[in-house]
């Protein structure tokens, strides 16, 4: 898949919303293997929001680009002990998948910083090699990130199978919707459903996504 410029792409997904009724996503441009410098020209175009899977990776690009006032969110797999560092660098964390993560972010989240945004990763399609807790996880998961007062839970994420039917795709997104307005109707201050990417956006914000993560149409091929 080859590199979109940033305006076609925000067309795209405007395009995407207005179609099915739903009101405009939220971008993440998902910069993983991405240089610092891709970073940057990404968001002298306007671009605020970058998505991150490997935790010290970003840390060197954070430090980097310090000055722009970029927002940062983790969205690959956390493990326990880099949750310090995660806790410290990053203002979204969208891979919360077991209770002892909610622990260590808010020991680890620093006072002087606003708290840490938290989205559940639900594993919705129930795969083996996906991270991510179960449908069933969603509420208990929920009360913890909700009781820590370094932490505020703002929704959910969630990678479903690929299939090549649409109509499974389809059924992954309704479930992770369903899951998020029952969520929402508990806690005023969910708002955010992290889900498409860059070959199943339209499907996912036709399906009530509010934020897209998109890499490769951005990027081009990794890095």
């Amino acid at each position: 898949m080859s590199a979109l410029p940033l305006p076609t792409l925000l067309l795209n997904l405007h395009n995407a919303a207005a179609a099915a009724g739903r009101p405009d996503p939220l971008l993440l441009a998902v910069s993983k293997t991405q240089p610092a410098a891709a970073v940057a020209a990404l968001a002298a175009q306007g671009q605020r929001a970058f998505g991150e899977n490997y935790v010290q990776e970003a840390v060197a690009k954070i430090e980097q680009l310090v000055t722009l006032g970029l927002e940062w969110h983790l969205i690959g797999h956390l493990q326990s002990n880099k949750a310090e560092l995660a806790a410290r660098h990053f203002d979204w964390v969208q891979s919360v998948d077991r209770p002892k993560l909610v622990a260590a972010l808010a020991t680890h989240r620093p006072a002087d910083r606003a708290p840490l945004n938290v989205l559940i990763q639900v594993n919705i399609d129930d795969e083996g090699s996906k991270h991510g807790c179960t449908p069933g996880q969603v509420p208990e998961l929920a009360a913890l990130v909700a009781a820590q007062p370094r932490l505020r839970l703002r929704g959910l994420m969630a990678i479903p199978a690929p299939w090549p039917q649409p109509e499974r795709r389809v059924q992954a997104f309704e479930r992770m919707r369903a899951l998020f307005e029952t969520l929402a109707a508990q806690y005023p201050q969910v708002d955010t459903l992290s889900m498409g990417m860059s070959a199943d956006y339209p499907e996912a914000i036709a399906h009530g996504a509010t934020l897209v993560r998109v890499g490769t149409a951005l990027f081009g091929a990794r890095h």
